[in-house]
């Protein structure tokens, strides 16, 4: 076995390539739009690689590719939570620890040669892509998440990696006879009524400007939660960008009280369920699928929430999800809000009221380094 420091465009083609040989006969595995995976490592496509010390490896035994890692630093991360922790993600191996070893030991070596203390992953370049698949290996991931073998998780363990977060997966699903509480939907007209709150869905003719203000209130709502770092104003246009394509207006919510914004819902339609048949490529019809399958999906994530801290543990944030259940309604959805963090309690005693019921977990791991 002997590991490749990816340094060239041609051996950049073949780690973005990897997982599509790799993953082809598993049949949870969604392939992602191959432009999109570019986009990922490209500085210029992905602000997050702009402020990160990264590199790129690949695995070969034999001739063949076996295996491939990112290790990388986020400087404004650490700054933020002051540590020294570098991660490790976009992690794909073959179900063997020699492998395993080769790959996490040269991740390891890279970010002790650069001063850090702890190895923490997988955490990918893309916006809470994080954490392997601990449980619900029988549901396919929906958009904006990956899939694994439930071997890695043996593998990390094998290697010395510890856990140090849990990540929870809740669902309902309309077509499974699934209603909201009737409760709620008299205490949601309060909430509304007292706190002077409304809902509106954000407006896409202004987009630029209301990714602003959900950059905004992310900072200022969600700033102890774990793992977050503040997002920099000026990557709304980069988000506003990369969600113009699948977001449907409707479902992306803003609440305000007397006018002034004061938390947001973003939910996204699954496109991951059209992305299954198209093999990774747009060209020639996969474009078509695509845009005319949106609007028939029935599969949606609710991917972001936040709500300033004075507006917190007053059922706001149920009454947003009240109003997505109102907007969708007349359809038979699926709806799975993802990555709830495993010790947030406001947001677990949430769903949890509401009925949605526990899908899936996922494991972040972590080895002190150095």
């Amino acid at each position: 076995m002997n590991i490749q420091a990816v340094e060239t465009r041609v051996a950049l083609k073949k780690f973005i390539n990897f997982p599509y040989l790799f993953h082809r006969d598993t049949p949870n595995w969604i392939p992602p739009l191959r432009f999109d995976q570019k986009n990922i490592f490209n500085p210029k496509k992905n602000s997050i690689l702009n402020h990160c010390e990264y590199q790129l490896f690949l695995l070969h035994d034999n001739g063949e590719i076996i295996g491939r890692i990112v290790t990388y630093i986020n400087h404004v991360a650490n700054k933020y939570w002051n540590e020294e922790i570098g991660c490790f993600g976009h992690y794909e191996c073959i179900d063997n620890q020699n492998a395993v070893s080769a790959l996490l030991d040269t991740a390891e070596k890279w970010l002790v040669e650069r001063g850090m203390r702890k190895m923490r992953g997988p955490w990918n370049f893309v916006s809470q892509d994080i954490g392997f698949i601990y449980e619900g290996f029988d549901i396919s991931p929906v958009v904006l998440s990956s899939y694994n073998p439930p071997y890695y998780n043996r593998q990390m363990i094998e290697y010395g990696m510890r856990k140090i977060k849990d990540l929870l997966v809740y669902c309902c699903d309309t077509m499974k006879g699934y209603k909201i509480p009737e409760r709620f939907l008299e205490f949601t007209d309060k909430i509304a009524e007292r706190y002077h709150v409304k809902v509106r869905p954000i407006n896409v003719k202004n987009l630029v400007e209301e990714a602003r203000i959900i950059v905004r209130l992310t900072n200022e709502s969600i700033g102890n939660n774990w793992g977050f770092y503040p997002v920099d104003e000026s990557e709304a246009e980069q988000i506003a960008a990369d969600l113009k394509m699948i977001v449907n207006p409707e479902v992306v919510l803003i609440a305000e009280v007397d006018g002034e914004p004061i938390g947001y819902m973003i939910t996204l339609p699954d496109v991951n369920y059209i992305l299954k048949d198209m093999h990774g490529r747009l060209f020639p019809i996969g474009i078509f699928k695509l845009l005319c399958g949106i609007k028939k999906l029935k599969r949606y994530r609710i991917w972001a929430l936040g709500l300033l801290s004075p507006y917190q543990k007053k059922g706001i944030s149920v009454l947003m999800f009240r109003r997505l259940n109102d907007i969708l309604a007349n359809k038979d959805v699926y709806i799975e809000a993802n990555w709830v963090l495993e010790d947030n309690a406001l947001m677990n005693n949430a769903l949890i009221q509401l009925k949605f019921d526990l899908v899936k977990k996922y494991r972040i791991y972590e080895k002190l380094i150095g």
